[in-house]
């Protein structure tokens, strides 16, 4: 009997570890998909998100309710530069981006508390934000008819029509890679990306106008 040959060691390939991933900017991400939402959506093709901060700020309590989001004017009224309170005249702290362009919104996240909703409502608030952005796109915001010029007389009415913008944004089916981080809630999305980054600015003083 022949004796049996000797094979020869089988090679092994040590792969090397996987490079960490990047931190999740969540502000960047918020902004592109505020992008996609407005090129879609025509009653709020006025919207330029090279003018908007888009930020976030911590909330102070991991609780469901308080505030999600946020959408502060940088002008009053008509878009003025100016406004008067009680007998005196004051304007509002500019804000520039890195390139010393002026902006005219800060569109606040508060974290972790907007990531833990569901994800349809986090589409409905980042609809109803940008939805108070006036239709001039001045600074200002969106300002109805009556004493609450801001959510319409009822705002339960005013977010199921933001529900709609929502359902027809959809049915574009517009990418999933934009918006997939909706999915999940906030510890989700730090454990699959270790760290999650973002933004943040202080909120614009108001300044007594000097004569």
């Amino acid at each position: 009997m022949a004796p049996l040959s000797k094979q020869p060691n089988q090679a092994r390939w040590l792969l090397p570890d996987a490079a960490p991933l990047p931190p999740f900017d969540f502000c960047l991400a918020m902004r592109l998909l505020g992008q996609d939402m407005v090129a879609r959506t025509p009653s709020l093709g006025h919207v330029d998100f090279t003018k908007i901060a888009t930020v976030f700020a911590q909330a102070r309590k991991r609780v469901n309710y308080g505030l999600y989001a946020s959408l502060t004017p940088l002008r009053f009224k008509d878009g003025t530069t100016t406004t008067k309170r009680r007998g005196r005249m004051y304007t509002v702290q500019r804000l520039h981006d890195s390139a010393g362009n002026e902006l005219l919104y800060i569109l606040t996240f508060y974290l972790p508390r907007f990531q833990d909703l569901d994800l349809r409502e986090k589409l409905i608030t980042i609809f109803h934000e940008l939805w108070h952005i006036s239709p001039k796109f001045d600074g200002d915001i969106r300002r109805h008819e009556g004493r609450c010029f801001a959510h319409t007389g009822s705002q339960a009415k005013y977010d199921e029509h933001m529900g709609v913008l929502v359902d027809e944004w959809l049915a574009q089916r517009p990418p999933e890679a934009l918006w997939s981080f909706l999915k999940l809630d906030f510890n989700q999305l730090h454990a699959r990306w270790g760290r999650v980054t973002g933004q943040r600015v202080s909120r614009p003083r108001l300044i007594p106008v000097t004569k």
